[in-house]
């Protein structure tokens, strides 16, 4: 039998090694536990890492839990270990931007928005994983709809789609 402190430990150590948000039943799974009781240990572990001055903190991705450098800290990692920025095309963030807010929704509708043919874009999203297909609408054609992935939440740094910015907010200020 493992104490609370022995399945924290090994939940950290599988979040440390993990190059990919974790969810509540993948953890349990892997520890052998209810996801209820794995949920609490995480929220706990998730807490404490929130009022400690560490380096790194716990962060809610993806609908799952990843162990994450402090944002502050990015000038030092920086003159460390330079990313390569895979940066995305002002036209591709302005269709995956419509793609998060309007989810599920077919090409010729972010046509009609973008008023551009967007299949090269819609390509490279896919291909980068931050969009997939989700269905089909009903009717003539049957055409794919499109919407977002956990990689689209954890390339954005948000734990659900619930945490974009409300587009007014920005069309206010823009005005």
């Amino acid at each position: 039998m493992l104490f609370t402190d022995d399945l924290k430990a090994i939940i950290e150590s599988l979040l440390f090694v993990s190059n990919k948000p974790l969810t509540v039943k993948e953890v349990s799974e892997i520890i052998n536990l209810s996801q209820e009781e794995t949920e609490k240990l995480l929220e706990d572990l998730y807490l404490e890492y929130q009022k400690n001055h560490r380096g790194f903190t716990l962060a809610k991705l993806a609908y799952g839990y990843l162990f994450i450098t402090k944002k502050e800290h990015a000038p030092f990692i920086e003159k460390l270990y330079k990313p390569k920025l895979s940066n995305l095309s002002t036209a591709a963030l302005e269709t995956l931007a419509i793609i998060a807010y309007k989810q599920p929704i077919t090409r010729s509708e972010i046509e009609l928005l973008r008023g551009v043919k967007v299949d090269k874009i819609i390509y490279t999203l896919i291909d980068r994983n931050l969009i997939e297909e989700v269905g089909r609408r009903e009717g003539p054609g049957r055409p794919i709809l499109y919407g977002t992935t956990r990689d689209f939440l954890q390339y954005f740094g948000l734990n659900d789609i619930s945490q974009l910015p409300h587009p007014e907010k920005y069309a206010l200020e823009e005005a």
